[in-house]
């Protein structure tokens, strides 16, 4: 059974009526379904609507390259969030709130993602802009033979197949090469080609990649083709984040550093989405890791100073300095809130535009 404690003479007038709302509304709804997290949702929710609560700002919007998509400045990361289960509740809070692009994968690391996104990806299929992505499967330092870049073009598109299969459409607005690291690969041509078969038979409309392995090079070969549209890149405040160590790249450049090469992938055309760019926070959050004052450092004092949890103030600085859009893991609302007010207001803080 759960248990609340009552609030501490500190309490302030406003977490006080939440409590409340809590303990009505989100106690009506913990003995209906038996689910907290459900039911710390429906209290959150209730609490935002009652009178005298602060509303969400309204959300800002990005041209997502030459995709000439006006995209919400927040992605809702479905892989992870949806892996398990449906939450179609959620989703629904997203979109009337204004995020508009929906970022899923394959369900051999997913699991049932796809297939949980489905209904609500068909109901508003024309508001919303649709990704999804699997991996090519050659390794970061195979050499890329053409027979290789074959294998891996046929990997991919039976995984795109299976994609739209469970999310059960005929078209996806962008499919990414996921998991990019292996240079050669992004440059083979049977890859391109195996895009442009499926653009041509109405499946996938725009070609992207995701990276957090060999970013640089991966976004610097990107580039050069002229062919992909779309990079979600592993970037942080201090520069790529490396998945495999779950550290920042040793030797990398500061995001500040970094705004060439950004700058010639937006003359390119591509649009830029990071991701992973509070991973090296979640540590403080979950135990274990690196702590909430690690990118202190690239900040100055005013931004500092903002009303801004730690999470917020990183994905508030990479929108300011080169990422069109963010991609952010959403599990519940209160994720969605703290990420949807970062990307909504980022700009209110830097005096020059991305």
């Amino acid at each position: 059974m759960a248990t609340f404690s009552p609030p501490s003479p500190k309490t302030n007038r406003r977490s006080f009526i939440e409590l409340l709302t809590l303990l009505g509304i989100g106690g009506g709804a913990l003995l209906r379904t038996r689910d907290v997290r459900a039911a710390v949702t429906t209290a959150q929710e209730a609490a935002d609507k009652m009178p005298g609560a602060k509303p969400w700002p309204g959300m800002t919007y990005r041209t997502l390259g030459r995709t000439g998509f006006r995209a919400s400045r927040l992605v809702y990361g479905c892989g992870a969030a949806l892996a398990g289960k449906p939450n179609d509740r959620l989703l629904n809070v997203a979109l009337e709130a204004g995020v508009n692009v929906f970022d899923v994968g394959y369900s051999g690391y997913y699991r049932n993602a796809e297939r949980n996104l489905a209904a609500f990806a068909k109901q508003h299929r024309d508001q919303i802009f649709l990704i999804s992505k699997a991996p090519v499967n050659v390794d970061a330092d195979e050499t890329v033979t053409a027979e290789v870049a074959k294998r891996a073009a046929r990997s991919w598109t039976m995984l795109m197949d299976k994609s739209l299969t469970e999310l059960d459409t005929e078209h996806v607005d962008a499919y990414y090469q996921m998991g990019a690291n292996n240079p050669g690969v992004v440059r083979a041509e049977e890859l391109y080609r195996a895009f442009e078969d499926a653009k041509a038979a109405g499946k996938v409309g725009y070609l992207g990649l995701s990276t957090h392995e060999n970013a640089q090079s991966v976004l610097e070969a990107a580039v050069e083709t002229g062919w992909y549209d779309l990079a979600m890149i592993a970037i942080t405040p201090a520069g790529w984040y490396d998945w495999n160590k779950r550290q920042i790249l040793a030797a990398s450049e500061d995001m500040a550093h970094l705004q060439p090469l950004l700058a010639r992938a937006r003359e390119a055309g591509i649009g830029l989405v990071a991701m992973k760019v509070g991973r090296l926070l979640a540590g403080r959050r979950w135990g274990g890791g690196a702590n909430g004052k690690v990118f202190d450092g690239y900040y100055d004092k005013p931004f500092l100073e903002a009303d801004l949890s730690d999470f917020q103030r990183s994905y508030a600085y990479v929108l300011a300095h080169g990422m069109d859009v963010v991609n952010a893991d959403i599990q519940d609302y209160a994720i969605l809130k703290e990420n949807f007010v970062a990307a909504a207001t980022s700009e209110q803080y830097f005096t020059r535009a991305a």
